[in-house]
């Protein structure tokens, strides 16, 4: 029987409990409960909420968007209020890879914006907030979710260190890279020219 009272321990724990929460796969579930179809045939296939959105439902879309950031939320929270704020940070990170690579759909899942931004709400409201400013303004101009994406994922050390929460700096380096990461097709598509605008079937 392990002993979850020594550090590794505990941090292999909440990295484990925050993998399984962010490897609910919430878009794909909603959209099959509401009768939307097989997330995986519409569009780019993404089980986040802006592929959600192309079913057209602008209901399931915001479910998603909300249930995938409560996740990351949601694990950071635990952490911290059972184990402390390395746990938080390990929890945080564990439910975005969760999101992105989960076990139950071969590892491949979603993109992890929304996880991103509600982890980083929970591990800092003001970063949090001003990584969603930095979101929600690009994609309400650009209607580029992807770009507006790597813009607040690459915003959000900058935000770090702007309001003295540079303990999470190094979390924020790594949130970013594997943002850029899932982001990769976008990043081609981008260069092309063919990236689909917010809303686009």
């Amino acid at each position: 029987m392990p002993d979850f009272t020594t550090a590794p321990a505990l941090i292999t724990l909440w990295a484990v409990i925050g993998y399984l929460l962010g490897s609910i796969p919430f878009g794909l579930l909603l959209a099959k409960a509401m009768g939307l179809g097989n997330l995986r045939d519409i569009g780019s296939g993404n089980i986040g909420a802006t592929n959600v959105l192309r079913t057209g439902s602008k209901k399931a879309a915001a479910l998603t968007l909300l249930l995938d950031g409560g996740k990351g939320a949601l694990a950071v929270l635990l952490a911290r209020t059972l184990a402390g704020d390395d746990a938080a940070q390990i929890a945080g990170l564990m439910a975005f890879i969760g999101h992105c690579f989960p076990v139950w759909l071969r590892f491949r899942g979603g993109k992890g914006v929304a996880t991103f931004l509600g982890l980083l709400l929970a591990l800092s409201w003001p970063v949090g907030l001003a990584a969603c400013a930095t979101w929600l303004f690009l994609a309400a101009t650009l209607r580029i979710s992807s770009l507006a994406a790597l813009f607040a994922a690459g915003s959000c050390t900058i935000w770090m260190l702007l309001f003295n929460q540079g303990q999470y700096y190094f979390l924020g380096i790594w949130l970013t890279a594997l943002i850029v990461f899932t982001h990769r097709a976008n990043l081609a598509r981008l260069r092309a020219g063919t990236e689909p605008r917010i809303g686009q079937k």
